[in-house]
């Protein structure tokens, strides 16, 4: 069989430059291979791919110097999860985006998605998937140096990524693009010849529990856990998918020979079928082709010998709901429905379509709903991307509810609500428009859609290519091609009671319960109760479909037409209003050419950051005020225009971005309630709750901490014994203080002409008659000097006495030095 190269297949954004092709090599192997012509901007090719090219050209007869058949091209877990992925060592990504012409270029990137993951474990080495995943990086036959592929990486400014999950396994990396052949050359080698040394594996099985170690403390990864561990045994859930130390050294001293094992499944399922590939270079598709052929054909051809068995019994024990400990002092409630895999379903998205509506955050919403009555104060609902949720076995629904303390009082209750906006959904047919407006959302995302990393990029390319077809693997996750109101209402009917599973995560565990358990591998206690039959029992009519969404944008002009060349052009924003109330910046920007703007505003505000209880009292009166504003920030979040209010030093930070088109209504939407709010007494218990305990939960994770111990000048704890004692009454007589006077200082940036900049800033006027702030009460930011052979050490034991890292964190002061522009 000969290789087989398809170009013009795959379906690309119309602001996409780059050109594709599909390669398909006799081995099975699939490759999409990507020229990206920033990656050498202005620039020719250096020499060694001049010369490369050039011969080609030769040889074919061609004149042309270079073809790379682009004859078409028209000119991306919560708060806890993100740290905790940060700490965990995800990988340094490097985003090397720049304008053309620019003196930097992007760098190029790699990615192989093998469909092979931890559901392939053998009971008797878990983590197995995991560790041969590790073992693949020290070393080949034809780079036998352990470090050889990091080294070669690290020398040319790169970085490189793998995880494994529970079908597949991704390896990825990016560096310099003059370097990407040798970074190939090394990369191949991991799927044609590891060595798997012997002397290595002690070393890696010390990395692979350092791994969970990390999220040992995690909150989210202990419930994961919990969900594998019962499972139904016999099923590929019911298992311990991270591996650590014991996992695998007691496989060893078992009997069970782990390299052995490891050759095993590699030999078994590391083969060219089911392998996909991607690469990302500033080469031709015709250099890129040629590379990939010469260095991805010696891998092996074949289909996995290893079968997955269990897939057709229950996941869980049915009917059960489950109470476990927390670490920090959270009370989340999941509800888990089983629904069947929807893999092929994928231009129809009939889970995310009932996603959007259990998930709504506007007026008629259960989150709506939950908040009026003090027992939520955050909902989440979909099937999430990772494998457990998301996989050849089945898709896993979770709704989950981030609870108040009243609210852990009246689980069986929210539940009951849930069960009635489900039967408020089978009452009657999915309205299409709810799908048409996703559509319009996913379209307009995809039209428009931003760059990632090159490396990210390669990797979710990689991963697409088991899910979707070839040519809608750009598209896929975006498409919301056909209305099939029958398969939504097929997949409804999953929502049962009898099909549910209920994890309750909560610190107010109560120890002393009757039939206590503990998870074997992280030690989370927790015991497990039938599910009360008296949940269906409830019903509310304020329960409703959501509203449709007035912030889906219509105009998506670039503002171009009449700008002159010069002022699109400058490298600075325009100051174009400076008076005592507001300075605003403006510039436009179309160097993307895309309908997008950011409206950013830096509020100075009187007594805001005066004393300690003026500093809680700001904040408290900021998240009152964001949860107020939650319904019409959430409705113009799912139309990809997104705000964010803050507070930064002293000063509060309000920030519009996304589709231009809705900017100033939203705006206007958002000043108009924030003068005239008035917290209430119901909201103001529940989020002054949430406050306190978010101070009690900062700082949990030793990385965190110790940047904060460098970077802050009030203490949490100082704060919350300040905060416990505030009333509302104390906070009603702060705002009119807060608001009397202000300064405001903003930046309109992108899409938007200086017009439409100084529209937004009458917004501001016509809605605030406020005084502004005299100068002499706006705070200056300072910064503490050491003098010279001066040192601080500042020592803390971890706030989680179980926490098994720490932490030295150094930070260096340079003297001053002069900075000359040529």
């Amino acid at each position: 069989m000969a290789v087989l190269s398809l170009d013009n297949v795959v379906i690309k954004s119309p602001t996409d430059r780059r050109s594709y092709r599909i390669l398909h090599l006799p081995n099975g192997l699939t490759a999409v291979l990507v020229h990206d012509p920033d990656i050498f901007p202005d620039v020719s090719l250096p020499g060694e791919y001049e010369a490369d090219t050039r011969t080609r050209a030769l040889d074919s007869g061609d004149d042309n110097m270079e073809d790379d058949g682009d004859d078409d091209e028209v000119d991306s877990c919560d708060e806890e999860d993100e740290e905790e992925e940060d700490e965990a060592g995800a990988g340094g990504k490097s985003e090397g985006r720049t304008k053309k012409g620019a003196t930097l270029t992007k760098k190029a990137a790699a990615a192989m998605c093998v469909a092979m993951g931890s559901f392939s474990d053998p009971d008797k080495a878990q983590g197995l998937a995991h560790f041969l995943e590790h073992m693949l990086f020290m070393g080949s036959s034809e780079f036998p140096d352990e470090n050889e592929y990091d080294s070669y990486l690290s020398q040319h400014g790169g970085s490189s990524n793998a995880y494994t999950e529970t079908e597949y396994t991704c390896y990825h990396f990016e560096v310099n693009h003059e370097h990407l052949k040798g970074a190939l050359e090394r990369f191949s080698q991991f799927f044609i010849s590891p060595l798997v040394k012997a002397e290595a594996m002690e070393r890696e099985v010390l990395a692979v529990d350092s791994e969970f170690n990390q999220v040992l403390q995690s909150d989210s990864c202990r419930l994961l856990q919990l969900t594998c561990h019962t499972s139904t045994p016999g099923h590929p859930f019911n298992r311990f998918f991270w591996g650590n130390k014991k996992s695998l050294v007691d496989a060893m001293e078992n009997g069970v020979n782990l390299r052995e094992e490891i050759l095993l499944m590699y030999r078994g399922n590391y083969l060219g079928d089911i392998m996909k590939l991607v690469v990302i270079g500033g080469e031709s598709l015709d250099i890129l082709e040629k590379w990939v052929v010469e260095l991805f054909s010696n891998v092996k051809k074949g289909n996995p010998v290893r079968a997955i068995t269990g897939c057709d019994i229950p996941i869980w024990k049915p009917g059960k709901l489950y109470r476990l400990e927390a670490v920090k002092d959270v009370h989340v409630l999941e509800l888990s429905w089983r629904l069947p895999c929807l893999h092929k379903e994928y231009l129809k998205k009939p889970e995310d379509y009932l996603a959007h509506l259990l998930g709504h955050e506007g007026s008629g919403s259960l989150l709506f709903f939950f908040k009026a009555k003090g027992w939520a104060t955050s909902l989440s609902a979909g099937v999430g991307d990772e494998g457990m949720r998301r996989s050849s076995i089945a898709y896993v629904f979770v709704m989950s509810i981030n609870l108040t303390y009243a609210g852990v009082e009246r689980i069986c209750d929210i539940i009951g609500f849930v069960y009635q906006y489900i039967k408020l959904l089978c009452q009657s047919a999915p309205p299409e428009w709810v799908f048409k407006e996703l559509q319009d959302i996913g379209n307009m995302e995809f039209r428009f859609v931003d760059e990632q990393p090159q490396d990210e990029y390669a990797a979710e390319l990689a991963e697409n290519l088991l899910f979707y077809s070839k040519e809608h693997i750009i598209y896929g996750e975006y498409a919301f091609e056909q209305w099939d109101p029958k398969l939504i209402e097929f997949v409804l009917s999953y929502f049962s009671p009898e099909n549910m599973r209920i994890d309750l995560l909560s610190k107010s565990f109560n120890k002393d319960s009757q039939g206590i358990l503990c998870e074997p591998w992280f030690g989370t206690s927790y015991v497990e109760e039938d599910i009360p039959s008296s949940i269906l029992e409830l019903w509310d009519p304020s329960l409703h479909l959501p509203l449709k969404n007035e912030f889906i944008p219509k105009d998506f002009l670039i503002r171009n037409a009449n700008v002159l060349q010069n002022s699109v052009n400058t490298n600075y924003p325009k100051c174009i209003i400076d008076n005592p109330l507001m300075k605003l910046w403006h510039k436009i920007d179309l160097t993307f050419n895309v309908p997008r703007a950011n409206a950013y505003f830096l509020i100075t505000v009187k007594d805001g950051y005066s004393s300690l209880r003026t500093c809680v009292l700001t904040e408290l009166f900021v998240s009152l005020l964001k949860d107020e504003l939650n319904e019409i920030i959430y409705q113009a979040g799912v139309a990809k225009l997104d705000t964010s209010l803050k507070i930064i030093g002293d000063k509060l930070e309000l920030k519009l971005f996304g589709f231009n088109d809705k900017l100033s209504t939203l705006l206007s939407k958002i000043l108009t309630i924030a003068r005239t709010f008035s917290p209430k007494v119901d909201r103001f218990k529940v989020i002054k709750e949430d406050m306190e305990r978010s101070l009690k939960n900062a700082n949990m994770k030793p990385l965190s901490h110790s940047a904060y111990l460098r970077l802050q000048v009030l203490r949490k704890n100082e704060k919350l014994a300040c905060l416990v004692k505030l009333s509302l009454s104390e906070l009603e007589a702060f705002i009119p203080i807060l608001l009397s006077e202000l300064h405001v200082e903003g930046l309109c940036h992108g899409n938007l002409l200086e017009n439409e900049a100084t529209n937004i800033s009458d917004i501001f006027n016509n809605t605030f008659s406020m005084q502004p702030l005299p100068l002499g009460l706006h705070n200056q930011d300072r910064v503490l000097c050491l003098s010279s052979n001066e040192s601080l050490v500042r020592s803390m034991p971890v706030k989680n006495d179980v926490e098994v890292n720490s932490v030295v964190e150094a930070s260096i002061k340079f003297t001053l030095f002069t900075v000359i522009f040529c």
